[in-house]
């Protein structure tokens, strides 16, 4: 199926970057590192306590520091190679920034990037990598209070993004659904876009998902293995 696609999609999901070391954070309860997703990750918590949010924010921001792409991450690296330009496309959930520093270019991160912020007055976007940050970071350009550039519950996704990665699986052969639940929309609903279009649709994961019902063909175990496993069955 991977090799017979003319365009392919893959949407991927917090399970590849915790074969980095890269915790989930969810947790028993609904728990995110032991805190409340309504205490960090909402706009109404970064309103009412932004030092909360900023402490979990940089502590994520300093894990990464720590952690590398693993042998899945290269693997669609290299799979991305294969195909023109255009023509394959990673979607992920993903908010650390490994498949870019994998190597992979065509990358559509729907849930935006921890490494990036953005004012919460003036608006500008800036990458600041893994550095550290203030307790409460403000704007060089205006003095304003920054935020990290992710998606929290109770916001949209950016629309351009997200309308790239739609137009991406609804116009693919074939989509690969790495490491996710499957069960965070709207992201989620792109398995289904797929379906819909007729998109062979090939699931690796540890376990069974909401997505393994709709899969042709179902891998089981640890991205980093079966990846590269799936990379070399390709031919040259």
């Amino acid at each position: 199926m991977v090799g017979a696609a003319r365009r392919l999609a893959v949407l991927t999901g917090a399970g590849i970057s915790a074969e980095s070391g890269i915790a989930t954070f969810r947790g028993a309860g609904g728990l995110w590192e032991g805190y409340r997703v309504e205490d960090v990750a909402t706009p109404r918590a970064f309103q009412r306590d932004p030092a909360l949010v900023w402490r979990f924010y940089n502590l994520r921001r300093a894990n990464l520091a720590s952690v590398a792409p693993n042998p899945g991450h290269h693997a669609l690296a290299m799979l991305e190679r294969r195909f023109p330009p255009g023509n394959f496309t990673l979607i992920t959930q993903n908010v650390d920034g490994l498949h870019q520093a994998a190597g992979s270019r065509n990358v559509l991160e729907i849930h935006g990037a921890i490494r990036r912020v953005r004012c919460t007055g003036c608006g500008l976007n800036e990458d600041r990598g893994t550095a550290p940050l203030p307790d409460l970071p403000k704007c060089e350009r205006c003095g304003a209070l920054l935020r990290p550039d992710v998606v929290w519950f109770e916001e949209m996704l950016p629309a351009d993004v997200w309308r790239r990665a739609d137009e991406a699986v609804r116009a693919s052969n074939c989509l690969l659904v790495v490491g996710t639940s499957a069960v965070v929309y709207p992201a989620a609903g792109l398995i289904d876009v797929a379906r819909a279009g007729g998109s062979d649709i090939i699931e690796v994961n540890l376990e069974t998902t909401p997505a393994s019902c709709h899969a042709d063909v179902i891998l089981r175990g640890p991205s980093g293995q079966l990846l590269p496993r799936l990379l070399d069955l390709l031919p040259s």
